[in-house]
């Protein structure tokens, strides 16, 4: 990771995220006429901006705004908070390789849902409710498992998060195990990420919580910048370091919880997209958490498209196609 030390200035800082806002809306508007039925670019974009009588049918009209368009935002979404959360966690945690689906908070996320919809699944809340339980105490295990005399490396962490990873996938097996032999397929797509199953109100949810927790991310961003340096020299610079590491943890829990109740296991976003953020604007976190939001957002929406229409009408998990960008990235970071 660059030094979190570069100076950057307000001006830069606007023209940067106003660059990744009107990329990202034109990535919307493209990936809302692109599907196993194409709609109309001119017609759509008229629908999009509140018009009435823009020549869309009413089937047109049906699958752009109660199809298409809740699925997509809640791929931006989830994007966003898996993209902030990862950046933070790197930055905390001083390790670039250091990302909610290699930490194992990911899986510790979607056993929590999976226990909520095994024992509680007439309760909508218990699904967030447990996803966040799950995701925080993921995270400070693999913490405090991968904590040794001479501190946290990030080959003790990435060790920690695989025995963490491994233990929850056992688990994630025995839940399945007590499922109906009809749901297991739904399942099992939905741990490898699926965002078919979009709906207003779990995308309002996952909305409110993402806004809350990257704004907590980016409120500690100058904190960060700090640690990044070491906590010892943050502390002697005055940073309360015990209160930023849990406040960063249980924003990044939350924001990971909420994505992968409502998406699944969607990996290597939090990987991605920190790095790219970072190889191309530098590291300074109060630029960092931001930009990575927006462009893990963008970049979760082109993976989705994608899972969508390459083989359309059927479809791939958008995991699928993040693990495909992803995991050659984390070979290339390794051998560094």
């Amino acid at each position: 990771m660059r030094s979190p030390i570069t100076r950057i200035t307000f001006s830069r800082t606007l023209i940067i995220c106003v660059s990744l806002l009107v990329m990202l809306a034109a990535i919307v508007v493209v990936a809302s006429v692109i599907g196993s039925q194409r709609l109309p670019l001119a017609g759509s974009l008229c629908a999009l901006t509140g018009k009435s009588n823009c020549g869309l049918t009413p089937e047109e009209h049906a699958i752009l705004f109660d199809l298409r368009l809740p699925r997509i935002l809640l791929a931006g979404v989830v994007g966003m908070s898996l993209a902030a959360a990862g950046a933070a966690y790197q930055a905390l945690l001083r390790n670039p390789l250091a990302e909610p689906y290699l930490l194992g908070v990911s899986n510790g996320a979607a056993v929590g849902t999976m226990m909520a919809l095994v024992f509680f699944g007439a309760h909508e809340w218990s699904r967030p409710v447990l996803a966040f339980a799950g995701a925080l105490l993921a995270t400070v295990f693999v913490y405090y498992l991968a904590r040794g005399r001479a501190g946290t490396t990030p080959e003790r962490l990435i060790l920690a998060g695989i025995i963490v990873t491994t233990f929850l996938s056992s688990a994630i097996v025995f839940l399945t195990a007590l499922m109906d032999a009809t749901r297991i397929r739904s399942f099992t797509f939905w741990l490898l990420g699926d965002l078919s199953g979009a709906t207003t109100s779990s995308l309002a949810l996952t909305l409110v919580v993402a806004l809350i927790g990257v704004a907590l991310l980016a409120a500690h961003a100058r904190p960060l910048n700090l640690m990044m340096l070491g906590e010892r020299d943050a502390f002697d610079l005055g940073v309360e370091t015990g209160r930023v590491r849990i406040t960063v943890f249980v924003a990044a829990s939350l924001l990971v919880g909420a994505s992968v109740a409502s998406g699944g296991s969607v990996g290597y976003v939090g990987l991605v997209v920190p790095h790219l953020v970072r190889l191309s604007f530098g590291g300074d976190n109060r630029l960092v958490i931001i930009a990575a939001a927006l462009a893990g957002a963008a970049f979760v929406i082109v993976a989705d498209t994608v899972a969508r229409t390459m083989i359309a009408p059927r479809e791939l998990p958008v995991g699928a196609i993040t693990a495909l960008i992803g995991a050659p990235l984390f070979i290339y970071l390794l051998r560094k």
